[in-house]
């Protein structure tokens, strides 16, 4: 199939389509017109790329593991006995930014509670005299 087919299947825009070849994450073949031929292979390594995005890993880290991983339908799979230490050490790094996360939006609530009653009520009522704009 080509890209457009392939991005109506998938729901993918053809830009993402292209981004992921250029990250060596697929690999499509190649018409002698210069076309891409993508094949259901394809649409099940998009599957998991999607998954693995949306699981926060990057392209990079991607391209690594998805050698190592096969889809059994409901979820993804490690194929490769030194994948789980990656993933562990990539879950830390998640969780670690979850906490710096959690802990400035702590700062940020004792910021916005230290606000005298006459701010806080002119913030509810949408007035905007003396305000800093982003």
């Amino acid at each position: 199939m080509r890209i457009g087919e392939l991005s109506r299947k998938t729901g993918v825009h053809e830009r993402l389509l292209r981004y992921c070849e250029e990250q060596n994450l697929l690999q499509p073949e190649r018409r002698a017109s210069g076309y891409r031929e993508y094949s259901d292979v394809d649409v099940d390594t998009l599957r998991r790329i999607r998954s693995l995005l949306a699981a926060g890993l990057n392209t990079a880290t991607i391209a690594t593991i998805l050698p190592c991983l096969r889809d059994d339908g409901e979820r993804l799979v490690p194929t490769c006995s030194d994948l789980l230490a990656g993933l562990a050490k990539e879950r830390e790094r998640i969780t670690q930014a979850i906490i710096d996360l959690q802990t400035s939006r702590s700062a940020l609530d004792s910021v916005i509670a230290a606000a005298p009653a006459e701010v806080a009520e002119r913030a509810a009522s949408g007035a905007t005299a003396n305000t800093t704009r982003w």
